[in-house]
């Protein structure tokens, strides 16, 4: 008998480390399911989640690039995600059978700052799509001050600020970095196989933190020039992890263990 499954899709998706951390969670718990990793091609996706929902087995996807935006076009909206975040990272099925889009991305980037201060505090951000979308719906949320907001589109991004509600101003990428509390990539740049972020710090505060959503590699040269600096530092695992509990309990109705969250990352490190 075929076991209940749930996987990660996207374009590449080789890096991806969902696939070890469900599979820790399920092993922990003692659930007998499975996760995959399923690279599919953007042309691809609506012949895809047409035959997912199909599958009785399927329990649903988390969603990378490119598709966190593309995605919304075959899920129902149930939790309003199109007008508050304006993309979706996890799919999942619904207790009537329905395919459902979600987005745990921003809860998974606010948890890590929550030991931070950052109301009304400056706050700069690289990206502006998927993810950036999520950080800026989470920083919003959390309350700081301006936002510069760096994209190559610098009338979209102006756009994504006046939709969250943000004050601030969006700027090219190769503007240099405002004095920040907090400096954020929500870019693939940096990622092993993509171009380096090359981004001069040294206007940061000795107080500031510098979050890097890329995990693979775990330090980035973002992440490098901060230690540099002696900067508090925060790594694409947390933000990973934090977003995939939200998403496995899901996926398959029970919390995770993170009490064992420090295992965990052992093992994504191997």
């Amino acid at each position: 008998m075929a076991l209940p499954y749930a996987e990660v899709i996207g374009d590449p998706i080789a890096h991806s480390k969902s696939p070890k951390i469900h599979g820790f969670w399920l092993k922990a718990l003692g659930i007998e399911a499975e996760y995959r990793a399923t690279h599919v091609l953007p042309e691809a996706l609506p012949a895809y989640f047409t035959e997912r929902k199909a599958d009785p087995d399927w329990r649903g996807c988390n969603i990378t690039v490119p598709h966190k935006i593309a995605a919304l076009e075959h899920v129902e909206d149930r939790e309003d995600v199109r007008t508050s975040i304006g993309a979706t990272n996890t799919a999942f099925r619904d207790a009537d059978g329905a395919l459902v889009g979600t987005n745990t991305d921003a809860a998974g980037f606010a948890a890590p700052l929550a030991r931070f201060d950052l109301t009304g505090k400056p706050v700069t951000v690289i990206g502006a799509g998927g993810a950036g979308r999520a950080v800026l719906y989470a920083l919003a949320g959390i309350g700081v001050g301006p936002v510069t907001l760096f994209n190559r589109d610098v009338e979209k991004a102006t756009a994504l600020l006046s939709s969250f509600g943000l004050a601030g101003q969006a700027l090219p990428i190769e503007q240099a970095v405002p004095p920040s509390a907090l400096v954020v990539n929500a870019t693939s740049l940096g990622m092993t196989g993509q171009p380096p972020l090359d981004l001069d710090l040294s206007a940061l505060p000795e107080d500031a933190v510098v979050y890097d959503i890329v995990y693979a590699p775990l330090e980035t040269g973002l992440l490098a020039a901060a230690r540099a600096r002696g900067l508090a530092k925060i790594d694409g695992l947390e933000m990973l992890i934090g977003q995939a509990a939200v998403a496995f309990e899901r996926f398959f109705g029970v919390v995770p263990p993170r009490k064992r969250d420090g295992e965990l990352r052992d093992i994504l490190l191997k």
